[in-house]
């Protein structure tokens, strides 16, 4: 079993963090690897890209978005129970090189995939440049850690509720024109968040990584679930990923692909929330 030591619930209680007992996955993950979990022998098996990993206390840390009944379920569970099983660390780390100036741009929970990377691309020397955003005020995350993680911090709120008003790509295109000697983007979101912000960074030839999010099963790349295409090519995101080059992304089918289940997994949810009156 594994422990959760430490929960933190914010964005109106629809993004959980855990930090959770995981000592030979803490002394071997690296920026945006993720961990497979399970919260009890018959529960699903949930892809989550790590915050964060403590090797010297032996724990990782999620963030996840309450969005169906398995995070529902791990969002029930309380310090000092634990997960069922804990995989990883999983999939291919970034490669945190000095290329010289940066932009990290993440959407939503995203900007806890994103937090690890951006941190190491300025240890690696990178001026590092970060736009943020959500919805509104109250489901912004880790605004404070991005800001420590980078020399300069933008955040934006669809809403205007905080920050600048409007999309992420309305700041990193102000920014690409402001900055022309960026010589790398990261984009980590929501699918559409990334497929348009791809568009605006290959128009100014910014060389652009994205992490993607495809249905998982096993992660080993032995189902295929996870597969996506990339420049023509079917990639599979668990063992070639879950990053890749964001100009050669098929962001349409990976949509197409993520919203094969919804239906199931609403009445999945519902009996959930259901059977909990």
């Amino acid at each position: 079993m594994h422990r959760i030591v430490d929960k933190e619930v914010m964005a109106q209680g629809t993004v959980v963090m855990n930090e959770i007992e995981a000592p030979l996955i803490a002394q071997k993950a690296k920026p945006g690897q993720f961990v497979i979990i399970r919260a009890n022998e018959t529960g699903e098996r949930i892809p989550l890209t790590m915050a964060d990993a403590n090797p010297e206390k032996g724990t990782v840390t999620i963030i996840y978005q309450v969005v169906g009944k398995s995070t529902a379920m791990f969002a029930d569970m309380e310090v000092g129970q634990g997960y069922a099983d804990v995989v990883g660390p999983l999939g291919q780390p970034t490669h945190l090189d000095n290329v010289g100036k940066v932009v990290c741009v993440g959407g939503g929970t995203g900007v806890a995939v994103l937090h690890p990377i951006t941190r190491g691309l300025k240890d690696a020397g990178n001026h590092v440049i970060a736009i943020i955003g959500a919805r509104t005020k109250d489901l912004l995350i880790l605004e404070d850690k991005m800001k420590a993680a980078s020399h300069e911090l933008f955040v934006c709120t669809d809403d205007g509720t905080y920050g600048r008003p409007g999309f992420v790509t309305e700041q990193l295109k102000d920014t690409l024109t402001e900055n022309p000697d960026v010589k790398l983007a990261v984009v980590i979101g929501p699918v559409p968040m990334m497929k348009f912000t791809c568009k605006l960074t290959e128009e100014f030839k910014v060389p652009t990584m994205v992490s993607l999010n495809p249905i998982m099963v096993d992660g080993t790349g032995m189902c295929g679930c996870c597969r996506v295409t990339v420049d023509g090519v079917t990639r599979f995101a668990c063992v070639d990923g879950p990053e890749f080059d964001g100009h050669k992304c098929d962001f349409d089918e990976l949509m197409q692909r993520q919203a094969a289940y919804l239906e199931w997994e609403k009445q999945s949810w519902d009996r959930y929330k259901q059977a909990k009156k």
